[in-house]
């Protein structure tokens, strides 16, 4: 598995991550040829080295038409950018990331604006460049071959800026609804260190977040920021394969107590959460104060999913609180394979350790279906196609397959 790992200790935007991308060995030639799919014109793709208080980067920059850098500036709708998106010649796993990152910072500027995504009109991040440095980050990715990413602590900044709605403090409030759930730090630096668009490059398409994952490394590029630092405006990209230890990822366990809820509501509540991203969810009996019997309700999500599973719980359950932790996780490989056995066709879960098998899991439902059919004992089938799909599968690997 190759691995790309963020480190951000100025900062991350999306014309830094690009530079990053590009000082790794995204071919930059080939970089600018795919962006021109996007049917977007009227700009032009520079890269060039450049020094960070006596460091060398790579510096990115989307230059438009009559316009400096960073100053391109554009309304669309949500709508429209994934009308561009879809109507471009980019390949389809890149169109498909881009789009993600866009739906997030859509719901993110529709939380802070208390409007739906799809009435949100995009200042700066609508513009040619932002839609550029987010559509190349994700092309950056594709050609490095990426199949996860993980970054580092974000430094949240200070201060204030001027923006489309006046002065906002420093995380403006996009970018603080995107960093929900995600590792940060306060520097001491009172300047924006993160932009939305960088913000919303990383939480999307992040598998993990904080420590650095066990990897070998392959290469290592720096990208420049715009700002004059006291300390290097860099973000580093660590570019590698995955290490004998499976990767670790973030994920955030959101949960609440509640004594005053009706047994009934509890079934549908779970599947709702399910439904809306939670990766588990389950409850658990506790005593409360005053020996009252209560039940914590508790969901594992993405980081990305905390603000809708919490909204979910406001919802649905009669709570007034509600609290989330992350955690480092590491999980074997996994596949759904179908197999024929005995009784047929069946659904197996297959986990794999460096590519060998290591258990073979009939699905369950399955297993049920076929032992009502067939008038047999539950048990008797589970056991039966688990030895089966062990047997079938004894010995291999990915590449074996």
């Amino acid at each position: 598995m190759r691995l790309a790992y963020f480190d951000c200790p100025s900062g991350a935007s999306g014309d830094m991550i690009l530079g990053a991308l590009v000082d790794a060995g995204a071919p930059f030639e080939v970089l600018e040829r795919e962006l021109a799919g996007l049917g977007v014109a009227g700009y032009r793709l520079e890269h060039r080295p450049v020094m960070k208080a006596g460091f060398r980067a790579t510096k990115v920059d989307v230059r438009l038409d009559g316009h400096a850098p960073g100053h391109a500036h554009g309304h669309r709708g949500l709508s429209e950018i994934l009308a561009i998106l879809e109507n471009s010649r980019l390949p389809a796993v890149v169109r498909e990331m881009a789009a993600r990152v866009f739906r997030r910072l859509a719901d993110a500027e529709a939380r802070v604006h208390g409007t739906t995504p799809e009435r949100v009109q995009f200042h700066d991040v609508g513009a040619v460049d932002a839609i550029v440095d987010v559509t190349g980050a994700c092309l950056g990715l594709h050609l490095l071959g990426i199949d996860a990413v993980h970054f580092g602590a974000l430094p949240v900044g200070g201060g204030f800026v001027d923006g489309p709605h006046g002065r906002m403090p420093v995380p403006g409030p996009a970018t603080a609804e995107l960093l929900k759930g995600f590792p940060t730090l306060d520097t001491g630096v009172r300047r924006e260190l993160v932009t939305p668009t960088g913000a919303a490059i990383l939480t999307t398409l992040a598998t993990g977040a904080g420590a650095m994952p066990a990897m070998r490394v392959t290469a290592v590029g720096y990208g420049a920021g715009t700002m004059e630092l006291e300390t290097p405006n860099v973000l580093r990209l660590f570019v590698g394969e995955a290490g004998v230890a499976a990767p670790t990822e973030t994920v955030v366990q959101v949960e609440t107590t509640v004594d005053d809820m009706s047994p009934q509501l509890y079934e549908p509540l779970l599947e709702r959460l399910l439904e809306a991203g939670a990766l588990d969810a389950w409850l658990t009996p506790v005593i409360m104060k005053r020996s009252r019997p209560g039940v914590v309700l508790t969901a594992l999500c993405e980081p990305g999913r905390v603000a809708d599973l919490s909204r979910l719980l406001f919802e649905e359950s009669s709570t007034i609180g509600v609290r989330w932790t992350a955690y480092q996780r590491t999980r074997l490989e996994r596949e759904m394979v179908r197999l024929d056995t005995a009784y047929g066709s069946v659904t197996f879960k297959v986990s794999r350790l460096e590519g060998r098998v290591v258990t073979v899991t009939p699905e369950f439902e399955e297993v049920r279906r076929i032992a009502r059919d067939k008038g047999l004992p539950v048990r008797e089938v589970l056991e039966q196609a688990r030895t089966e799909g062990r047997k079938l599968l004894a010995g291999t690997t990915v590449e074996d397959k």
